[in-house]
């Protein structure tokens, strides 16, 4: 039987990835930067220019909603990694055996099932006659429930749960591979526990640190079934603007204006952050 000639095989083998890389991502980006760019003149005909991104920066709801999804999604990212790190710390470190199993599986079985499930399950426990509010209400803290939803704390909290494992994986990971025999000859020679902390376990770990903040920054910030569920009808986040543009008032050229410019900034937010600590785009999605 005759061998196919290495190069062939090579692209016979990246077919798949190549289909999927053109068709599902290069191709419908290309066509949303197209239509982002359109402005309709009269019935079927268009002329190009930048009249969808003056309509951001000139309308001050569009750009303060823009503002405000992103700080909300640095601070869930941020949020995640400080009570990602010692969970992780535990699990990589700490645990042995069984219990490390069990910590492992207690950490996946929420994402089990879906997200909108796991909203609703905060929505259940949040709302004014929900378990919470009643539990307050019962230890004397308020007088009658109160509503804990439809606020930034309930978006934050819904953004963090729902994101939290794309933290733990890299940091453990990266946590995994650091020798134990550092942080003993570290102890030995006199180091505290906040400096081992920060010159030897923060800059091993950093590359998974990245790697995780990476993800949950992207997933925060393109989320949409959370903080809508859990902000309400005001949730002010800009996936929902992108949303009410395609499907609502069937403006498509608006809604890849803004799907672009929310595009730019998770790439400009991520160029930032690795120049600032540091870390190659590659090293980085090696770990992830």
């Amino acid at each position: 039987m005759k061998r196919l000639p290495n190069a062939l095989f090579l692209w016979l083998l990246l077919a798949p990835a190549l289909i999927w890389l053109g068709g599902l991502i290069i191709v419908p980006h290309l066509e949303m930067l197209i239509l982002s760019l359109r402005i309709r003149v009269a019935p079927q005909q268009y002329t190009y220019g930048l009249s969808q991104y003056a309509t951001f920066f000139n309308e001050p709801l569009y750009w303060h909603t823009f503002v405000r999804t992103a700080v909300l999604s640095l601070s869930a990212t941020a949020l995640s990694l400080v009570l990602a790190f010692p969970v992780a710390w535990h699990i990589a470190k700490i645990a042995r055996g069984r219990s490390k199993v069990c910590l492992f599986a207690l950490v996946l079985m929420p994402f089990w099932i879906s997200e909108m499930v796991r909203t609703l399950g905060w929505m259940i426990l949040l709302r004014a006659n929900g378990v919470l509010p009643q539990l307050l209400q019962a230890c004397g803290l308020t007088t009658s429930p109160v509503e804990l939803l439809y606020n930034d704390g309930a978006i934050l909290l819904g953004l963090v749960y729902s994101s939290l494992l794309f933290m733990l994986i890299p940091l453990i990971n990266a946590l995994e591979t650091l020798d134990d025999s550092l942080i003993e000859a570290a102890y030995d020679l006199g180091g505290q526990g906040f400096n081992i902390l920060r010159e030897i376990i923060i800059p091993h770990a950093a590359p998974g640190i990245a790697a995780g903040t990476i993800m949950v920054f992207m997933l925060t910030l393109g989320n949409y079934l959370t903080p809508v569920l859990l902000g309400g009808k005001n949730s002010m986040w800009f996936t929902e603007q992108i949303y009410t543009q395609f499907i609502t008032r069937f403006n498509w050229e608006q809604g890849a204006a803004f799907a672009f410019l929310l595009l730019a900034l998770s790439t400009l937010l991520v160029f930032c952050g690795l120049k600032l600590s540091g870390q190659s785009f590659a090293d980085v999605m090696r770990r992830t």
